[in-house]
């Protein structure tokens, strides 16, 4: 640490690198060193995405995260230093004149009415389903109600999505209210679990160790890297690469499709295991009331029905209509590029650009995917509503262009396919284990990704 002839005092990237600890996070913003040790306790974000970007310049994240008026909470944290070697690279330039240029066009507070809309289509969905439930004695009809569900609750899970990353109603209080209503309250998934894991696969996007979006062990591996049994930064523990998991990621491309109608049981499990953790959780009671609202009304439901068989008929038929969803959800990341160890702040584009795929669709699709079929243009500009996102996907296109970098765009089967190859691919390598290295090491040089 040094002082310069302009009196300003300075610190290297090396020195920043040593403050990448909880009880000493440091990070760098626009070149000023910013202490947030005790801020990370309070972050409305969480800790998780200070911890993984700790010791770095941050610049980029926090522009993609942060509105204008989160600037004015810096300057408390500063420590006085500035980054002697700060460079901006042109991706990072080029990216951040976007930002700068979708605000000034007040992109990020244009919203739309497509929330209007959302909500009387889900209304109407949720009455179809409920009467046919209660009105109607035929079997076919309670199936079609149970699709009907599947279908309402995946078109919350776009509204919560949009809830959680930017302030779809008129007040915090009120977007505060719409995430544990529509996420806990109607689909019984926590809107803070979803904040929890959604804001570290954001800023770890396709890290095999820092994303939890990738770490679906004993059941699936992307790559067989995960093969090494890598330690999860994100649970803090190790994702254990032994008999039962090879077994069941040998055969992952024949199990994806079944896993993914039930995947929803999962998302279930792991909000009760957070809401019943000591984790410091914002909103606990309002999350365990949400939750326990649902597992009021949704056994209320079921039970309608006039027997056991069309109670778990019912209950599979709107699982695996959501199961859709969880499929969109892999497809954007699973072929993608991975990688292992920490995000880096100052490759912020790169890594988004290379982590994430497209879907192809007309727009009159676009209900159906919520926008996230612009998976890459969501995760360079997470703040702006989905309404904007075809808008400037030729934008995007362009500068992957200018920069050399992958814009990957699939249709939806193409996109199932690439995704079957990749689990297939990793499944071959699982069988193959037992052959010696150089075989292997020659059929991962060909095959895997990253």
């Amino acid at each position: 640490m040094n002082s310069m002839a302009d009196g300003k005092k300075y610190i290297t990237s090396e020195e920043l690198k040593k403050h990448n600890h909880p009880n000493d996070l440091w990070i760098s913003i626009l070149g000023k060193v910013y202490n947030v040790t005790e801020w990370a306790k309070e972050h409305p974000g969480g800790d998780i995405p200070l911890l993984n970007l700790a010791g770095q310049d941050v610049t980029d994240a926090f522009i993609a995260f942060h509105p204008g008026t989160a600037w004015k909470y810096l300057d408390k944290l500063f420590t006085g230093y500035h980054l002697k070697d700060y460079k901006v690279s042109e991706v990072s330039r080029d990216y951040r004149k976007l930002v700068s240029e979708f605000a000034k066009a007040g992109m990020f507070e244009k919203k739309g009415h497509g929330v209007i809309y959302s909500l009387c289509f889900v209304s109407l969905l949720l009455s179809a389903c409920v009467y046919g439930v209660l009105y109607s004695g035929s079997f076919w009809i309670h199936m079609l109600s149970g699709a009907i569900l599947g279908l309402a609750w995946m078109q919350i899970a776009y509204l919560g999505h949009d809830a959680g990353h930017y302030q779809m109603m008129a007040t915090r209080g009120w977007n505060k209210f719409a995430g544990i209503f529509i996420g806990n309250c109607i689909t019984g998934i926590s809107i803070a679990w979803w904040k929890w894991t959604h804001n570290a696969h954001h800023v770890a996007c396709n890290s095999l160790d820092y994303d939890p979006d990738l770490q679906h062990l004993p059941m699936l591996a992307v790559s067989s890297k995960l093969f090494n049994s890598l330690t999860s930064v994100f649970y803090g523990r190790q994702l254990t690469f032994d008999p039962l998991a090879r077994f069941f990621v040998s055969y992952q491309h024949y199990s994806y499709y079944p896993i993914m109608c039930v995947a929803r049981v999962n998302l279930y499990l792991q909000t009760i295991l957070l809401l019943l953790s000591k984790r410091k959780i914002p909103d606990r009671g309002l999350n365990i009331l949400g939750t326990l609202i649902f597992w009021t009304w949704f056994p209320l439901l079921v039970s309608c029905l006039p027997n056991w068989p069309e109670r778990v008929a019912f209950v599979l038929v709107s699982f695996c209509v959501t199961g859709i969803q969880h499929v969109q959800f892999t497809l954007n990341h699973f072929a993608a590029n991975v990688y292992v160890g920490p995000p880096k702040g100052n490759d912020w584009f790169e890594k988004q650009t290379n982590g994430t795929i497209d879907i192809a669709c007309s727009s009159w699709m676009d209900w159906f995917f919520g926008g996230l079929q612009f998976q890459l243009e969501h995760h360079l500009f997470p703040r702006l509503p989905r309404c904007h996102l075809r808008s400037i996907s030729p934008i995007v296109k362009e500068l992957c262009k200018k920069h050399n970098l992958p814009y990957m765009s699939l249709s939806f089967y193409d996109a199932n396919v690439m995704t079957l190859k990749t689990l297939r691919t990793a499944a071959l390598e699982a069988r193959d284990l037992t052959n010696p290295a150089p075989q292997n090491l020659l059929w991962e040089a060909f095959n895997t990704h990253g």
